[in-house]
């Protein structure tokens, strides 16, 4: 397949009446003392930093896989994690066609977020694309279920089990995606943290996790009591992937998920504190996302200079001297 090409200045054009600017002086504010020179190393390993495509899933829908992948490849980034195998108007495209765009621009698949009925109802063609694709992994951004009880999470634990014992026999990893919201504590049971029952009901053989770092703050700030990277390092092998998405805290902590996403090192998330204290950093995949923006819904204005201004600072951030 020809690879598709695009004028880099017609590119920044269209772009460039959308794009939300993040002056570098705010973004050095809003990172750690030490994150710019003289640092102990880098914390993200540069091999590692890709990106969840609902990020830029506007221009996905304006300008099509092959554009958006060109773009992302001459950034930096080196993987991508798909919310969904569709590209608007551009036309339809197979799965076939987006995995030869992804081996053209030198891009791997990291995973892909899936919908829970697309597991419940079609879950080989789910493996079926993942291989095609090269993934590793697939999952869900989706919560376990929205019974929060004991026996709604002792029934999504069987079924994740399932779907992950048959990912594992294709080789491929399932893994479930955190908002908020699964770190509360069960209905049934206010001195049970939901997370932590699914963690002890998922065989960790066949179910894995994909941290995303604002939720999990958000969450630690809902729902009190613990620290998000004390369960990466009680159970590094369960989380091959990350989010790293900075934000913002409401001012009431109970709204939403208890932050606003911005860009990576707009907000205050103790990103060089989390990644410092990991144990064998080597074994993660770092992704860069950012939902929305404000007075942008659905989609983040000017998703592409974001995401270049964020990839930037994600490769960028050391730790504290």
């Amino acid at each position: 397949m020809a690879r598709h090409r695009i004028d880099r200045r017609t590119l920044l054009r269209g772009l460039a009446g959308s794009t939300v600017a993040v002056s570098a002086a705010s973004l050095a504010g809003a990172l750690p003392a030490g994150a710019d020179q003289g640092g102990q190393g880098k914390l993200i390993p540069q091999g590692h930093v890709g990106i969840q495509l609902y990020s830029v899933r506007d221009k996905i829908t304006q300008i099509g896989f092959a554009a958006v992948f060109e773009e992302l490849s001459r950034i930096g980034y080196r993987e991508v994690e798909f919310a969904g195998y569709t590209q608007g108007s551009v036309g339809a495209i197979t799965p076939e066609q987006i995995r030869q765009l992804l081996d053209d621009n030198g891009l791997k698949a990291a995973g892909s977020h899936r919908g829970l009925r697309d597991f419940r109802t079609n879950l080989e063609w789910e493996l079926d694309v993942a291989e095609i694709l090269g993934m590793p992994a697939i999952g869900t951004a989706e919560a376990p279920t929205g019974n929060r009880t004991i026996a709604g999470y002792q029934a999504a634990a069987a079924e994740f089990n399932a779907w992950g014992e048959a990912a594992t026999a294709r080789g491929l990893k399932l893994y479930q995606h955190n908002h908020t919201v699964e770190f509360a504590f069960a209905t049934d049971r206010p001195d049970v943290r939901l997370y932590d029952l699914f963690l002890e009901l998922t065989d960790p053989r066949y179910v894995f996790l994909e941290m995303d770092i604002l939720w999990a703050y958000g969450g630690a700030r809902k729902y009190p009591g613990f620290r998000p990277v004390d369960y990466v390092n009680a159970h590094p092998h369960r989380y091959p992937l990350f989010h790293v998405k900075d934000g913002v805290p409401f001012a009431n902590p109970q709204q939403g998920n208890s932050y606003a996403d911005v860009e990576f090192g707009a907000g205050v998330i103790p990103f060089a504190e989390f990644f410092g204290e990991l144990k064998g950093r080597g074994r993660f995949e770092f992704l860069w996302e950012q939902d929305s923006a404000p007075g942008a819904q659905p989609s983040p204005p000017g998703s592409l200079g974001a995401a270049e201004r964020s990839y930037q600072r994600m490769i960028d951030l050391r730790g504290a001297r």
